[in-house]
């Protein structure tokens, strides 16, 4: 079987979390790109079409990751794997969130080990991939 280099975006407001996030995967063999809010989050997948997954924070400025999630399921796609995540998840969120589709939705905070088995899931359901 040929080996998939999944392309992520991650989409975190702190600076230290994202790229921390962006070496745990880049270890497993993933590609990573990042974002600090939903405003270029959302620039990188109209750039990027061949992105796999995304994880977006859900409170970041300028675009929020719901509304940026939103945004990406009314104008772009459907389809594509998303994973929310928060710091201050409460019911009005996770309820916003389960609306749109999401492959995830993780309180932080969580450990990496849930994190990357919500990332394989997401994938191995949407792709069919085993990582």
């Amino acid at each position: 079987m040929q080996w998939i280099e999944p392309k992520l975006l991650i989409a975190d407001d702190d600076r230290d979390f994202r790229e921390t996030l962006a070496e745990v995967f880049h270890r497993r063999g993933y590609a990573t790109h990042l974002a600090a809010d939903g405003q270029e989050a959302l620039e990188i997948c109209h750039a990027r079409p061949q992105l796999h997954l995304v994880i977006f924070d859900v409170h970041m400025p300028r675009v929020t990751g719901l509304e940026a999630l939103q945004h990406l399921r009314v104008h772009d796609c459907w389809s594509l794997p998303c994973i929310l995540m928060s710091a201050q998840m409460d019911d009005r969120i996770v309820r916003e969130a389960q609306a749109l589709n999401p492959a995830g939705i993780l309180a932080k905070p969580f450990t990496l080990r849930d994190l990357t088995a919500t990332v394989e899931e997401a994938l191995r359901r949407s792709y069919g991939w085993e990582i």
